[in-house]
């Protein structure tokens, strides 16, 4: 008979712990492995915060930079515009230079005459006696000086802008005094200083002289406004070419402002091509002229102003007539 030998107490207690151990390693694996899902999406989350951001001043930076350079090209282009400015400023200043040069060489031998421009005199001639009558007085001394020795009268009237803004006034009161002094006149003629007529259906004619005629050329002198370049050397061949006659005597009257020619000599020049002196030594017509100081009324000064004075005054001597410089235009 065998005897079967019990299990040992020591065995079973060191299999539990054993047991233990094991069981204790699967629970840590097993929390191990449910946190760590969470911590890996956490930081996924984190990292794509970060590059959306990222992301976000990437695109404000190229922003800044599509407006510096938008920037940098207006600045360009302005700089451009500014240079072509200067270069047309310094062009003008270049030719407004050698205008006033060509203006100083003119003048050096005239200034001493620039003072008789408000003095100018002259008498009743025999023609303006049986015109007029002996004893008659002119009630205006704005126009004094003028020989009235024609029975026919043509006035050439600068028209330009100047004019019409800063002496229109003024050119219809010497024109209503002009025609005063001519009681009577056998024709009557106007024209703006290139030679065009007030009065178109009238060109190359002369208009007759009446009351009414009188009224009908102011009225219509008071809205006239035509182009005009401010040289009147187109009016007055046009007045000489259109109107001379030897049995007829003849004055013009021209009026304005400033003359935008480039030289008084060539126009001068053409006048006595065309303004012939007779055999007797006369001109075929007389030129008389008045200045308006539109640009001295405005505080200004023009070479442009100076020109019409020497221009006007070596006309009006050459050609038997005088040229008065208003000192106002009131």
């Amino acid at each position: 008979m065998k005897i079967r030998r019990g299990v040992s107490e020591m065995n079973l207690a060191f299999l539990d712990v054993i047991c233990c151990g094991f069981g204790a390693i699967i629970l840590l694996l097993m929390i191990t492995k449910i946190s760590l899902p969470l911590v890996l999406e956490e930081s996924i989350d984190d990292f794509a915060a970060q590059v959306a951001l990222k992301q976000q001043a990437i695109k404000e930076i190229f922003g800044e930079i599509e407006v510096l350079e938008r920037a940098k090209e207006e600045s360009e282009l302005s700089l451009d515009e500014a240079l072509q400015r200067l270069t047309r400023i310094q062009e003008e200043l270049e030719e407004l230079t050698s205008r006033f040069e060509a203006l100083r060489l003119n003048t050096q031998d005239k200034e001493s005459h620039l003072t008789d421009l408000f003095r100018a005199k002259q008498s009743l001639t025999d023609e303006m006696e049986r015109l007029l009558g002996k004893d008659y007085r002119r009630q205006t001394a704005a126009i004094g000086g003028m020989t009235v020795d024609s029975e026919y009268i043509i006035f050439i009237i600068d028209t330009s802008g100047s004019m019409q803004q800063g002496a229109w006034g003024a050119v219809v009161r010497k024109v209503t005094e002009v025609l005063n002094i001519y009681p009577n006149v056998k024709g009557i003629q106007v024209m703006n200083d290139m030679g065009d007529y007030m009065f178109p259906r009238y060109q190359r004619q002369w208009i007759q002289d009446s009351p009414a005629r009188r009224t009908a050329i102011l009225n219509r002198l008071r809205t006239w406004d035509i182009y005009s370049n401010s040289s009147p050397v187109e009016g007055i061949e046009e007045a000489i070419s259109a109107f001379y006659d030897p049995d007829k005597k003849i004055s013009l009257y021209v009026f304005g402002d400033d003359f935008q020619g480039r030289s008084v000599e060539h126009v001068v020049d053409r006048i006595d091509l065309v303004n012939a002196v007779d055999e007797e030594g006369n001109r075929r017509v007389r030129i008389h002229a008045v200045g308006f100081p539109v640009y001295f009324d405005a505080g200004r000064t023009s070479g442009s102003v100076l020109q019409f004075a020497l221009l006007m005054r070596e006309l009006t001597t050459r050609n038997g007539g005088t040229f008065v410089a208003l000192p106002s235009l009131h």
